[in-house]
Parts: structure tokens; sequence; C-alpha cells
């Protein structure tokens, strides 16, 4: 069995309501109506992080630390195995066929990856093919080519990002493209950042959806009118990014009492651009609506763990998007309310600390990415199959 907790604050999500004011106990049931064996490592996982879930299961308070402010919005806090949202996002994911054709399910572009960084955009690409893209491309500065190339065959790798050409060169890929991933290993050079800035540009003229990450996100900070009123982008920034790029936005610095009230308002002023605010427990916003995902995760904060997210919040940006178009697709109600952004977004964090879990729980403090990304195939297991 599991417990589910979920929180909402505002009458207007009555239709949530129902769900989201109680706590309960769920047994899973297979299709004849028996009751679903549960497997050993289920078992555990129940058991794991149980402190932690005890901290969301508050509704009054809507998870630990959200601040005063999270009564005034659309706040819903939610568990990793968490009913209503968990389905929304197993809604959007495409079923796996024999008669699909290689992708369909998503080609996907990393731009990052300097002489210094070469690890980052791996985990990027690399997350988003284990996650369920069918192609994952890097684009990259030639110098860094070689050495991503050798961590992987499965990459495409394009040594483009630092030449004379580097927008022609990439933008022309755009089109193929289903979503990009801007940031992970970028570095700070200066002619790097300018080639991004004006890719950014393209994949918005081409209505691809982002997903923007590390030193893309400190370049935005700079210039946040890049990215202004493009509803399709996914901004994930860690403290430090967050608080810099609120400044510049909004005016002021951030309140650190109020984090759920700090990103509705960075995301409002930035024209409802879905911003993630990492952490123990991820803030989502996308200046409407708060989703807050807490609960896994581990203690460990080895580098490369937000290269990750961006990569499995890239796979499911596409999915989400798709899926919320399709017209042939039963809306799942949920998605309808939230939007692909918010979905995917939730997604990557939700599948993400499940890998943390996972590998913290075999390596303990000895846990590094590569270990996390051994596990993303067991922990969308664990979270999304029937």
């Amino acid at each position: 069995m599991y417990v589910r907790i979920h929180a909402t604050s505002k009458p207007k999500l009555m239709f949530l309501a129902s769900k989201y004011w109680c706590v309960f106990l769920n047994v899973l049931k297979n299709s004849s109506g028996s009751a679903k064996m549960l497997t050993l490592s289920s078992l555990i996982f129940d058991a794991t992080g149980f402190a932690q879930r005890l901290a969301c299961k508050s509704a009054s308070s809507h998870g630990p630390g959200l601040g005063s402010e999270a009564e005034q919005f659309n706040v819903v806090t939610t568990l990793t195995d968490s009913g209503d949202v968990l389905e929304m996002v197993k809604s959007v994911i495409p079923p796996l066929q024999r008669s699909k054709h290689k992708g369909q399910d998503g080609r996907l572009a990393t731009i990052g990856g300097c002489k210094e960084y070469t690890g980052a955009p791996f985990f990027a690409a690399m997350a988003a093919l284990k996650t369920g893209c069918d192609l994952s491309h890097v684009f990259c500065a030639q110098e860094a080519a070689p050495v991503i190339k050798s961590y992987s065959p499965e990459l495409i790798v394009h040594p483009v990002l630092d030449c004379d050409d580097a927008v022609e060169q990439t933008c022309a890929w755009l089109p193929r493209m289903h979503t990009v991933i801007i940031g992970p290993g970028l570095g700070r050079n200066e002619t790097l950042l300018k080639n991004v800035l004006a890719v950014i540009d393209r994949a918005k003229d081409l209505n691809i959806p982002m997903v923007i990450d590390a030193d893309a996100v400190s370049e935005l900070s700079e210039h946040p009118e890049a990215i202004q009123n493009y509803t399709k982008a996914i901004l994930t920034p860690n403290v430090v990014e967050f608080n810099r790029l609120y400044r510049n936005v909004v005016g002021h610095e951030a309140d650190p009492r109020e984090p759920v009230g700090n990103t509705m308002r960075l995301s409002q002023k930035l024209g409802n651009v879905t911003v993630v605010m990492k952490g123990e427990n991820d803030i989502i916003s996308n200046g409407i609506n708060v989703l807050v995902c807490c609960g896994d995760g581990s203690s460990r904060r080895c580098g490369g763990q937000g290269d990750i997210l961006a990569g499995t919040m890239g796979t499911f940006t596409f999915w989400a998007h798709k899926a919320h178009a399709d017209p042939d697709k039963e809306p799942n109600e949920f998605l309808k309310h939230f939007q692909p952004t918010l979905c995917a977004a939730y997604a990557g964090c939700l599948l993400t600390k499940r890998c943390s879990t996972l590998a913290f729980r075999k390596h303990k403090r000895s846990t590094t990415t590569s270990d996390m990304m051994s596990e993303v195939g067991q922990a969308f297991s664990l979270l999304f199959d029937e």
C-alpha cells in the first residue's frame, strides 16, 4: 500500500480538492481486480525516506519551508508517488510499439560543452536518451567533441559551437529537433554564450520547446529579454542562479523565507515562463500554478545531478506538448489544467529524485552522477510502468 498526500489552497481548484485535502491508503489493483503483488524493491522504496514524506503531508503548511505566501497561490504539494499528478505524467508517456520508426518518440538537441566541461552535456544528452527519446544530439565546442564521443557511441556529436559560422551550422539542424536543452557545460566563454542566445532566438521562431540550464540561465540573467514571454521554455536554476536571475528580472533580492512567492513572481515577470527552483523540494511554477515535488532524493550532492534533470525534462517536455496537442488523444484533466511545461518539469524532478534515492541506497557517500544514470531505467519503471 502507498500513502498519498496532497494539498491545494485555492477554492477554484475544487475539482482537485476531493483528493487533495485527505490522506488515504490505496491498494493497487490489477486488471482482474485482485490485489497486485508488491515487489521487494517497491516495498523497500515505500519504507525509504519516510521522514521526508511525513514532512510533506501537512496541508496547512504545503510542505516544508514554502513560506506564508504559499497560501496565496494555487499550490499543489506532492510526494513522488502522488496519485493524480503521477497519472498526469503517465498520460503523456508514449507507448512502446514495434510499428514506430526511429525518431517518433523524440529527437533532442543538447547545446553545451566546452574544453573544460564535457561531462555535463554527456549526462544531459544521455539522460534524455535513457528516459526514452530516440535520438540525442550534442552541439558543442570543437575541443569537447572527441571527449564526448569517447563517452558513448549512442550520442550524435556536432563540434560546431565555436566555429565562425556556429549559429548557422547549429540552426540548420533545429527544424529536425523536438526539444532543445541549452546550457550544460557551456562555460563562460563570451563567444559561446553569444552564439547560444542566437540559437534561442531561432528556436523560438520555430516554436521548439526548450529546457535552459546552468550557464545559459546565468546568461539570461543579463539578457532576460531573450526568453521573455516564451511559454514553451523551462528554466532550471539552482539557488545561486535563481537569486541572480530574480534580482535582475524582478528588481530586488528574493526573500529566502518565501520560495513559492519568489518562484511565482519570477515566472510572472518573465511572461509566464516556467521556472524550476531546484532544491530539497523542487518548486515549479508557470506564474499561474505551482507544483512542489518533495520527498525522495538523497543527501549526496555530487556535480552533474542537474544535468540529468535537464535531460529527463527535455524528453518529457516533447512528450507533454505532443500529448497536449493530440486531437485524437483523450485529454488528461490535470494536464489541461497544469499545461505541458509544468507536467514535464514535474516529471523530470520526479524521475531525478528517484534515481538519486536508488543510487544512494546502493553507494551511500560514494554516489556519483554516473551511478544515478545507471538507475534511470529502474526509476522510470518504478514510477511510471503499470
